[in-house]
């Protein structure tokens, strides 16, 4: 079995590889639209049942309906409206982030195309909230004002006092998928195992990512990652930054891990 290894995510898919057909979503789940997918998967945990990648797609209307997941996704072309089921609307543009709870009540409408960064988390053996009247489309406001946090544990600490804040935005009802807003001052932090699954999108400064054994690579302000559970992964960033991110921590980890980037 391969490594886990952190990964750039690539809009248009792997350099020289692509995207892979992923057919047409079917007739029974449309009001309109004949739509042609294409993608990438970069996580198929399906032990957690926790898939991430890059997703494009024709123009399509969906039904309205109990969304069927908990999904982060960041648009990188296109709009996307999500109407709920009393009629209003929801419209993302290019370079907006939001999730669909699992449960929510929406309808998925695109006029054109659309490419997307997703992460998902689709338990079917975890059933949806009893009231779905609560759930609504959520869009982190990256200019939202964060919170002081936690910072990590002094022995992980290379290099630098971090200063860190964090805005949580979301968090599905197991506690295990989580979306915010994250900042720090500089800093470096020895290699470790990563705790967690998490797609991370830099929104100010840059750091620098190694795995102790040779790869490092840098990870400028629009610039997305994804590190699965378990890769080697060390941390340093010279300047302040700001990052927007999904976590999936399952629930055993969750219960030892350090408070660690």
């Amino acid at each position: 079995m391969a490594k886990p290894q952190f990964t750039r995510m690539y809009e248009k898919g792997l350099p020289g590889a692509g995207l892979e057909d992923w057919g047409t979503i079917p007739a029974e789940s449309l009001t309109a639209g004949s739509p042609q997918q294409r993608g990438m998967m970069v996580l198929d945990d399906k032990e957690r049942s926790v898939t991430a990648g890059v997703w494009e797609c024709t123009a399509f209307t969906g039904r309205m309906g109990p969304y069927s997941c908990d999904e982060f996704m960041l648009l990188l072309e296109g709009s996307v409206t999500i109407v709920d089921e009393k009629g209003g609307e929801t419209v993302i543009n290019a370079g907006e982030s939001f999730v669909l709870p699992k449960g929510l009540v929406c309808q998925w409408k695109q006029t054109g195309y659309v490419r997307k960064f997703f992460v998902i988390y689709e338990d079917n053996a975890i059933p949806g909230p009893k009231d779905a009247t609560g759930l609504a489309v959520i869009k982190p406001d990256p200019k939202a004002t964060l919170q002081p946090a936690d910072g990590p544990d002094p022995a992980l600490i290379v290099s630098g006092k971090p200063v860190w804040h964090d805005l949580l935005a979301y968090e599905d009802p197991t506690g295990q998928f989580t979306v915010g807003l994250w900042s720090t001052t500089p800093y470096e932090r020895r290699v470790i195992p990563f705790p967690r699954h998490e797609m991370m999108h830099i929104l100010e400064g840059e750091v620098t990512i190694s795995d102790g054994e040779g790869r490092a690579e840098t990870f400028k302000a629009g610039d997305t990652l994804f590190v699965p559970q378990g890769a080697m992964l060390g941390w340093r960033n010279d300047k302040p930054v700001k990052k927007i991110y999904c976590i999936f921590l399952p629930r055993a980890a969750a219960a030892k891990s350090e408070a660690a980037e």
